[in-house]
């Protein structure tokens, strides 16, 4: 065979192993985990942190700021095998393109995206760490230091936190868009720093015999009837609220000017002054405003791309924002509640071709749909008038839990994801005033709404209030 035929041949076996490496894992988590057990069985009895550091130098996260909390990686374990190695590379190595399409995340169970890269630095700085005290450098390698580069490069704060995104496909994902113009640090991003730190926090004190299995309990949990109630503690759906227990505002901000001092000084710049670091210190308190407000008060959305909306039919009315109230409903029909991202996005699917076809509305009736799975669905969102309270549409958003509420109440924790999460998110957020009142869908109009055992319940909450006659 001559050397032209040979290069030929050669070119198509790495199609075919690229091909095959596509082929076999998608872009999920549980794929992801597939492939870590790959790692792990491939070196029999290695150590969660040994398997890391292979998919470190798999990914290539070896750079000087890493090194100096986690150690070089590119000499640790056996080969592994091509396409599996670029696979990991595929899946953790992080960055935006051009078009607004994010790599290096995957879409997790429940519905949320995560980038990996944090993720698995976080849990591998609580491996190292010792069983008591702090874990040395888990908030640079999680948060920090990407906060600190967002802070500082949009210091007059003009684009925000985020975006989020959806994914080609729910079933066999493979490329995530980014729903608005991509910024310096995205919520995958930040998503994945939560879990980083929280993970790394129970690594640090539990020390798992595998990295797969801490993934898979993480990640894959399966709710029982009793919703997030009857749920363990360490899930991903817990995140914000796991996040929240374990590092206050006032620590993350010291933490990400540390980070910013230790990046200038691997960089070989010299020391910061005083009245540069004073600058510094005060961009980072501003935006650790937007980052607290976004991502450890307000609740946990699920947008609409995610859960298969269809467009809008017309054009949307715009509210005119602070709305003064917050009309609560139940669906009555799903008259079950929802515990999974598949069912509760089916559900939404559901309501919409009900209120589009058969009532003839333009969209989907409700402002926010809370699912029994920990999130809250994004109906017409914050700007887009809805169709929910005959009458009153334009003066409140309209908040429906899914299922019937006559005899029995939601799961606690989704009230309060509404209650304590969602009702200050729109208060701090300027789209309801402070003093606005909240309603049952029965004070306004004609009907059962919100169910009676459901409505009971409500007139014990903060800002109920009754109809003025």
């Amino acid at each position: 065979m001559d050397r032209g035929c040979w290069k030929q041949t050669l070119a198509l076996v790495v199609l075919l192993v690229n091909s095959y490496a596509d082929a076999s894992f998608s872009c999920h988590m549980d794929d992801f985990i597939r492939a870590v057990k790959q790692v792990e069985d491939g070196d029999p009895g290695s150590e969660p942190v040994a398997v890391l550091r292979r998919l470190r130098r798999a990914a290539g996260l070896n750079d000087a700021f890493i090194q100096y909390f986690l150690g070089n990686a590119d000499s640790c374990g056996p080969e592994m095998d091509s396409s599996l190695s670029a696979y990991i590379r595929k899946a953790v190595h992080h960055r935006v393109t051009e078009d607004a399409t994010e790599e290096g995340v995957v879409l997790t169970s429940d519905g949320t995206t995560v980038a990996l890269k944090p993720l698995l630095l976080g849990i591998e700085a609580g491996l190292l760490s010792q069983s008591g005290g702090r874990v040395r450098g888990l908030y640079q390698l999680t948060l920090a230091k990407d906060l600190d580069l967002f802070f500082r490069r949009s210091s007059t704060l003009t684009q925000p936190l985020g975006p989020d995104g959806c994914w080609d496909s729910v079933t066999a994902p493979q490329v995530f868009t980014l729903s608005d113009s991509p910024s310096l640090l995205t919520t995958a991003q930040l998503n994945g720093g939560m879990d980083g730190v929280v993970l790394g926090m129970e690594a640090k004190s539990r020390r798992p015999l595998k990295l797969s299995t801490l993934l898979t309990e993480y990640y894959c949990h399966q709710l029982v009837s009793g919703g997030l109630d009857a749920a363990p503690r360490l899930i991903s759906r817990r995140r914000r609220e796991n996040f929240r227990g374990l590092v206050g505002p006032p620590v993350l901000t010291r933490q990400v000017v540390r980070s910013a001092e230790l990046h200038r000084r691997l960089s070989g710049r010299s020391k910061m002054d005083v009245k540069e670091k004073k600058e510094l210190m005060a961009v980072v308190k501003e935006g650790m405003r937007q980052f607290v407000q976004k991502y450890m008060d307000c609740p946990p959305i699920i947008p609409r791309c995610m859960w298969g909306a269809k467009p809008y039919r017309g054009t949307p009315t715009n509210l005119t924002l602070p709305l003064s109230f917050m009309f609560i409903h139940h669906t009555h029909t799903p008259s079950q509640p929802c515990l999974t991202f598949q069912q509760c996005s089916a559900d939404m699917r559901s309501m919409q071709r009900f209120h589009q076809d058969d009532r003839g509305w333009d969209d989907i009736g409700y402002s926010f749909v809370a699912g029994s799975d920990g999130y809250i669905y994004e109906g017409r969102g914050w700007h887009w008038q809805g169709a929910h309270t005959l009458g009153h549409n334009s003066v409140g958003f309209g908040v429906s839990f899914i299922g019937d509420y006559m005899a029995r109440l939601p799961s606690q924790h989704s009230m309060g994801l509404v209650r304590d999460q969602l009702a200050s998110c729109a208060v701090d957020g300027g789209r309801l005033v402070a003093n606005f009142t909240l309603q049952g869908h029965r004070q306004v109009v004609n009907t059962s709404c919100p169910g009676d055992a459901f409505y009971n319940e409500i007139k014990g909450w903060e800002h109920f209030g009754e109809v003025k006659k």
